[in-house]
């Protein structure tokens, strides 16, 4: 029996840094601020340095914070907001939360994310902003977008809840567009021990009214101005997320080096392709995604290896059954709908070894010979 290469390993992480999470924990509970408080604010303050941003507010999950941006800039009811099919349903749904209406374009295949030559086409007069998702960990290439939304009147969120540290030319990304939305969901580069996100922004009444928003409307208790929600991030969840940060960058490189290290071991490896990072772009690789085309026996064939994978994602979202009301059919996206019939992710977190690395390696390399022995 083979010893078991899980896809992401979060105990390993929690004894690395055990005796800090718990003092941080212990903290929370002694003072008793266990929604928001001191240590979320503090959070909030080493976040927003942390992505170059003015702003940070923070709130239960990335869902909530893509929605709360899309209300900051002004979506509602009868616009439009273009975005890519091949991503995690949340992005959609964030955008019909609003009352607004997901339009999609494809992606790039190199990248994984949106191709900005097919944005301006999908707009009209009833788009309101353009919600760009980096995802993997590898940034859309923003300044087409930009000056796209610039030129049209038009707002950018970006959907960064798998781009922690993520930079696009030199910048981290999330802070780009007029507000970021991230997610701390547990198994991110950057995750809390149940359920985070955050929003990011430059822009002083974004700030202001998602703030609010994330609170009841509320600006003073009990005093109403905005028909608002319950998206507040609780303290513990802050004081834990103020630990990982500090090791964020520590991590991330350990997750580059991964992926430079399967990368080089499979790079003759003709049945996958493997993911690319683009030259605007430092991929943070929160998944190491390659394709192949027989998807379900390469997993089967690694399992058996003792290797977990894991699929993001196998169907995109205009061909889920949820979202079928807005009429697409499959062939309208035809990248979105390649990769989601061939991606295959990798194991990958910071505390693998190079062994566990190198033994994933092999087992894809098996997994070839076998293909080639055919």
């Amino acid at each position: 029996m083979h010893r078991v290469i899980p896809f992401v390993d979060l105990k390993t992480q929690y004894q690395g840094i055990k005796e800090e999470v718990m003092a941080a924990v212990a903290h929370v509970l002694e003072t008793g601020q266990f929604v928001l408080g001191e240590e979320v604010g503090q959070f909030e303050q080493e976040f927003a340095s942390y992505v170059g941003a003015k702003h940070a507010i923070a709130l239960n999950t990335g869902t909530s914070g893509l929605h709360l941006a899309l209300l900051a800039a002004g979506v509602g009811p009868g616009d439009e907001v273009i975005t890519v099919p091949f991503t995690f349903v949340a992005t959609a749904a964030a955008i019909r939360y609003t009352g607004a209406v997901p339009v999609f374009v494809d992606i790039k295949l190199d990248s994984y994310t949106m191709d900005p030559e097919q944005v301006e086409r999908a707009i009209t007069a009833k788009t309101k902003a353009i919600c760009p998702v980096h995802l993997y960990g590898q940034s859309v290439d923003l300044d087409p977008i930009l000056d796209i939304a610039k030129r049209h009147g038009l707002k950018v969120i970006e959907d960064a809840c798998q781009a922690h540290g993520t930079e696009y030319k030199g910048r981290r990304v999330g802070a780009i567009g007029d507000v970021g939305a991230f997610s701390f969901y547990p198994g991110k580069n950057l995750g809390a021990y149940g359920e985070g996100g955050m929003a990011v922004t430059n822009d002083d009444a974004a700030a202001k009214a998602i703030r609010m928003l994330r609170d009841w409307g509320a600006e003073k208790k009990y005093y109403h101005s905005l028909k608002g929600f319950n998206y507040r991030m609780d303290g513990v969840q802050g004081a834990i997320l103020r630990v990982k940060l500090r090791y964020l960058e520590q991590w991330t490189n350990a997750r580059r080096s991964h992926a430079e290290t399967y990368r080089g071991l499979l790079s003759d490896v003709q049945s996958v392709v493997l993911p690319q990072e683009m030259p605007y772009s430092r991929h943070v690789y929160h998944v190491f995604a390659l394709r192949t085309e027989n998807r379900a026996a390469f997993m089967e064939r690694l399992q058996k290896e003792g290797v977990q994978t894991g699929i993001h994602y196998p169907i995109p979202v205009h061909l889920q059954e949820a979202h079928a009301d807005l009429g697409y059919k499959r062939g309208d996206f035809p990248l979105s709908e390649l990769a989601a019939d061939q991606v295959v992710s990798l194991p990958m977190f910071p505390e693998m070894t190079f062994s566990q690395v190198e033994a994933v390696a092999t087992a894809v390399k098996q997994d070839a010979s076998i293909l080639t022995a055919r």
